[in-house]
């Protein structure tokens, strides 16, 4: 094993599994992380351990945090998750898919787990093109969480080499993500994008993340394997 180790945010979605491929690709030993924070459904944790097992990680943790104590989310909170909406809605302001502080939070999980392994990266599958019109997947903020990082940490204040927070999908399309992970052997029939899955894992195909995923594989001329409720 090398020490090239890099903490990368996995929630069992396209972006995310696509992150630990072009982590592996790039030659990182990927130590992968996802959180059971209380949300409405527990299938996007069984599509990340599929695809930690898929893609081989050196280790896959699962941190457990409760973000229903606050709400003020469809995901964290009794909200109906938006359907049907077209592009213009989607952007037209923050939805309530949004979960308050909900990157911050697990980046500063992903800090910790990176001092203790000695990781100097961290990958986070945020995307500033085909996204919800999130916050906290914008490049200002990225940027200031790495300053952070960098201030707030033995590691950032003792050693010349800087942790980085890297996000290989900022400027790429959800068909570019899809092209480049299929090209990295990604297996996207084990992932889930959706907010509103039923119990037995089928995705609604409604909501704005499962629209945003078949945009994505229309596009890059690919087929969604996607499995979706009847």
């Amino acid at each position: 094993m090398s020490n090239n180790k890099a903490v990368v945010l996995l929630s069992g979605g396209l972006d995310s599994a696509t992150c630990v491929a072009m982590a592996k690709d790039q030659g990182f030993d990927v130590y992968a992380l996802s959180f059971r924070y209380g949300q409405r459904h527990s299938v996007e944790l069984e599509a990340a351990d599929r695809v930690a097992r898929h893609l081989d990680v050196i280790e896959h943790k699962t941190a457990e945090i409760d973000l229903t104590l606050f709400g003020g989310s469809a995901l964290t909170d009794d909200i109906d998750v938006p359907k049907d909406r077209d592009e213009g809605e989607m952007e037209a302001d923050i939805p309530v898919t949004y979960v308050p502080a909900r990157n911050t939070i697990f980046l500063s999980f992903a800090l910790a787990y990176a001092e203790v392994v000695g990781a100097k990266d961290i990958f986070i599958g945020v995307n500033a093109l085909d996204y919800s019109g999130y916050p906290d997947c914008r490049p200002d903020f990225i940027k200031s969480f790495e300053e952070t990082a960098n201030l707030g940490t033995k590691v950032g204040v003792t050693e010349e080499e800087r942790i980085k927070i890297r996000t290989p999908l900022i400027d790429m399309t959800k068909a570019k993500i899809a092209a480049t992970g299929v090209a990295l052997g990604v297996d996207y029939s084990m992932t889930i994008s959706c907010y509103d899955p039923d119990t037995s894992g089928a995705a609604c195909g409604h909501c704005d993340s499962c629209l945003l995923r078949q945009k994505g594989f229309h596009e890059a001329g690919l087929a969604d394997p996607t499995r979706y409720q009847a």
